[in-house]
């Protein structure tokens, strides 16, 4: 696959080239690596597109785990303990409440990598708050979202996003002052 697309958002490319051009040389590398013929193993049940061969995204995002954690990259996950004080006097919260947390698909020195062939709502999500979620804990200080373009995006399941609808959204969105830099990367074939 290849970069095709990149937006920066918060001054996102300035933060990831003087501080991690290194690590931007790494997820250039895995991006190359990933040959995405490889994971055109879904076959379609939706009715549009019954019986067509589309990109696998558990596929593409093992292909990138297979690249990055040999080579240091790290999960991050985060327990997510949630506060009793605000429910209702009385109420006993579900135990399906307890043992939550929240994950970084990659970590390396203070740059989050997050890899999103899902929907729309999870690309803003990864931005907007799990990144700087991630940076008040310490975790990181800036942020690559690695996401298709829409042709890609085309030749998988209904309702992949992709990176031009998640550009316009974040420029008219605007940046707030939790926002941290991040570098969104829109990949192709």
């Amino acid at each position: 696959m290849r970069i095709v697309a990149t937006y920066s958002f918060n001054r996102g490319q300035i933060a990831v080239e003087k501080k991690y051009p290194h690590l931007f040389k790494e997820v250039e590398g895995a991006i190359k690596a990933v040959n995405a013929d490889d994971h055109r193993t879904k076959s379609s049940k939706e009715k549009t597109m019954q019986g067509r061969m589309l990109f696998s995204p558990i596929s593409i995002n093992n292909a990138f785990k297979d690249f990055l954690l040999p080579i240091g990259w790290k999960k991050k996950k985060e327990p997510a303990i949630y506060s009793t004080e605000y429910y209702n006097k009385g109420y006993t919260p579900s135990p399906a409440a307890r043992g939550a947390f929240r994950e970084m698909d990659f970590v390396k020195e203070k740059l989050g990598l997050e890899v999103q062939f899902g929907k729309y709502a999870f690309m803003v999500y990864n931005v907007c708050a799990k990144m700087t979620i991630f940076n008040k804990l310490g975790y990181i200080d800036t942020g690559i979202e690695i996401v298709p373009v829409k042709g890609f995006a085309d030749h998988m399941s209904t309702g992949v996003s992709y990176f031009e609808q998640f550009q316009w959204d974040l420029d008219h969105r605007g940046i707030a002052d939790i926002d941290i830099p991040v570098l969104i990367l829109g990949i192709d074939l």
